[in-house]
């Protein structure tokens, strides 16, 4: 029965989740509280994990999301849930893509839907922000990264491994 629901669930989010993998850290958030499959503390360390490894981060938060709730059914069943939705749309889009790159109501309609995405993305980092360790340490390398990555266009990666040496070295 779980590797059912957990099926529809991330259907759902896959269906929805415009905008990119952090988009789905709200839908994780309700699966927490709704069937309590991981705490919010450990919605963190998905987060955490899913954008430290290659590869898209909404699946790969689904792939960690899955395994921790269902073994590796859940591994299985919930990115591959997660995806198909946006498998069949681009199917059907990439098929009318030249109609509908020119209609200027579909134009209308990606405009209004970049706000929505933009405030599940904040909503995401909202969530993020309550169950991380606020100190004066982690709050000034936040600003430092945000004020490296303006200037110094480097790969995430090259953050990623830095934040990584910095949290070691400072015990963070």
């Amino acid at each position: 029965m779980i590797y059912a629901l957990m099926a529809w669930e991330f259907l759902k989010i896959g269906l929805f989740a415009i905008g990119g993998g952090l988009v789905t850290v709200p839908f994780l958030f309700d699966l927490s509280v709704k069937y309590h499959w991981f705490s919010t503390a450990q919605l963190t360390d998905i987060i955490a994990v899913a954008q430290s490894v290659p590869g898209p981060v909404g699946i790969n938060m689904a792939a960690y999301a899955g395994f921790y709730t269902a073994g590796f059914v859940g591994w299985l069943i919930a990115p591959l849930s997660e995806v198909l939705p946006a498998m069949i749309i681009i199917y059907f889009i990439a098929r009318m893509l030249t109609k509908w790159h020119e209609n200027k109501y579909v134009q209308i309609a990606l405009d209004g839907i970049r706000p929505a995405v933009l405030t599940l993305i904040v909503y995401a980092a909202w969530i993020i922000s309550k169950e991380a360790t606020l100190n004066y340490l982690n709050i000034s390398l936040f600003a430092v990264f945000l004020i490296a990555m303006h200037f110094y266009k480097k790969s995430p990666i090259f953050y990623i491994i830095i934040g990584a040496i910095a949290g070691i070295c400072l015990k963070i």
